[in-house]
């Protein structure tokens, strides 16, 4: 019997592809993923709401949202919400799947709050690496782009690019090609987990400070 697992959704590639994979998994069966979110965007990509939600109708899997109060709470604080979340979903899972990449203390951090619930945690990307993982994404046709650029790694120029193999080819000499180093964020428009493309449309750019953000019509998405 398959395990019911949740997928961590972020919005972006990495879960995106940690989705693909588990759905062609024959151990777990995808359920169902959740956000967390602060001031109706998910952190980091800055993605609106109204985009994650348009994604998960896509997809064809409930959404759980998640809110919290800041984008770095205290740990006890965080964890708190998410068990909380995902026991209140109304979804019967066995496992929490993520997708971290690096194998720097983050599987520890997760198990440490997600086991002792009673759930396993899943992790289809961990200790791969990263340009073949970058590749792979390209391959299977996840179509993304960069929406949020620290830019005290990589040069604001960059945001807004898509994620091929010509971005791949003018990343910097050290900038990891997934933007696991925190480089980059991305939001995802098409998939092959996807039923239908989303049309996202870009309204501007905020680059007041360290971090650049794409700007969405939050209205503006084609279902």
């Amino acid at each position: 019997m398959k395990k019911r697992v949740i997928v961590s959704w972020s919005s972006g590639k990495d879960s995106t592809l940690s989705l693909c994979r588990l759905l062609e998994s024959d151990q777990y069966e995808v359920v169902g993923l959740y956000t967390t979110y602060v001031n109706g965007e998910v952190p980091f990509q800055a993605t609106p709401l109204e985009i994650v939600k348009a994604q998960a109708h896509s997809i064809g899997l409930p959404l759980i949202l998640i809110e919290l109060d800041e984008v770095f709470p205290p740990n006890e604080i965080y964890q708190s919400a998410v068990i909380d979340g995902i026991r209140h979903s109304g979804l019967d899972i066995d496992a929490v799947a993520f997708g971290d990449m690096f194998c720097n203390g983050i599987e520890a951090y997760r198990r440490s709050y997600i086991e002792p619930q009673g759930w396993e945690c899943v992790f289809p990307l961990l200790g791969e690496s990263s340009q073949s993982l970058a590749k792979e994404v390209i391959q299977r046709g996840i179509v993304t782009r960069l929406t949020t650029i620290d830019t005290t790694q990589l040069s604001g120029d960059f945001l807004g690019r898509w994620f091929d193999a010509s971005l791949l080819s003018d990343l910097p000499e050290g900038c990891d090609p997934c933007g696991e180093d925190g480089e980059f964020h991305t939001l995802v428009t098409s998939a092959p987990c996807f039923r239908y493309p989303l049309e996202v449309k870009v309204s501007g750019e905020d680059r007041s400070g360290r971090f650049h953000h794409l700007r969405y019509q939050q209205y503006g998405v084609s279902v």
